[in-house]
């Protein structure tokens, strides 16, 4: 049988939040089979702290810096030897859940594992547009494992072992376009910052080529046309935000603000 006192090595799931009202009771309710959740909150202003209550009273706020640097200060807080860091517009499906619960109970070798996501884009499943073999790093040893410091796209780096989990999370992406829009906006940024030593110089071809590439790629190589309106839409963003991050970068090199 499956019990929580069966688990060998415990776990703590970790959820980092801001204004998320609206995801907050789905995402720590798919949680629940976790032995303690933290919630680490960015000072929201709506109702997130509140609901988070009814589930745990693990509840840490810290002014957000950027997403590795929140996580990183986040994970040497938890109790117990195992993390699953799960974001608030993420859910672990039960099947997941208990492939989870069965690998902390076996034992492992590994210090993570890789978790592909299943894609929403506004309320539409995604099922190409290069999100397809979407994954990232979500279950790890507390001790071994941190994000890379990154402003975005950080992930987890480890000396150990990393295996791959057989079952997806639900990622529900951004709720509406002005969500989608600020995202980009402040990804970009924080990309263009990430640059600012690696690029000597910002051409036609980081501002034209690229984000016609990235289209490209996405909406033909990635077979986004085959999620229709929405694949052209993932398409026509995902080059737009490569164009903003190179022309954000050359403000920064021409000391300009951004």
């Amino acid at each position: 049988m499956d019990t929580e006192e069966e688990i060998m090595e415990k776990l703590t799931a970790i959820i980092p939040t801001k204004n998320e009202e609206h995801n907050i009771e789905a995402v720590l309710q798919s949680v629940a089979f976790a032995d303690e959740i933290m919630v680490v909150d960015s000072f929201s202003t709506d109702k997130t702290v509140e609901l988070a209550g009814k589930y745990t009273d693990f509840i840490l706020q810290r002014e957000y810096q950027y997403s590795a640097s929140q996580k990183n200060w986040a994970i040497p807080q938890a109790s117990n030897p195992w993390i699953l860091l799960v974001d608030a517009d993420e859910r672990i499906t039960p099947e997941l859940a208990l492939e989870i619960r069965r690998v902390l109970e076996s034992g492992t070798d590994k210090s993570a594992f890789w978790i592909y996501r299943r894609n929403y884009f506004m309320g539409k499943p995604v099922k190409f547009s290069g999100w397809q073999n979407d994954c990232v790093i979500r279950l790890f040893k507390r001790d071994a494992c941190r994000y890379e410091d990154k402003h975005v796209h950080a992930e987890i780096k480890t000396q150990g072992k990393i295996g791959k989990l057989k079952n997806r999370m639900e990622h529900h992406t951004y709720k509406d376009l002005k969500t989608y829009l600020a995202k980009i906006d402040q990804y970009t940024t924080w990309s263009a910052y990430d640059r600012i030593h690696k690029i000597k110089k910002v051409t036609l071809f980081h501002l034209a080529v690229k984000p016609l590439y990235r289209f490209f790629n996405h909406y033909i190589l990635r077979m986004g046309v085959l999620d229709g309106k929405t694949g052209f839409v993932i398409s026509v963003f995902s080059g737009y935000s490569v164009f903003l991050r190179f022309l954000k970068l050359m403000q920064l090199k021409n000391n300009e603000k951004v």
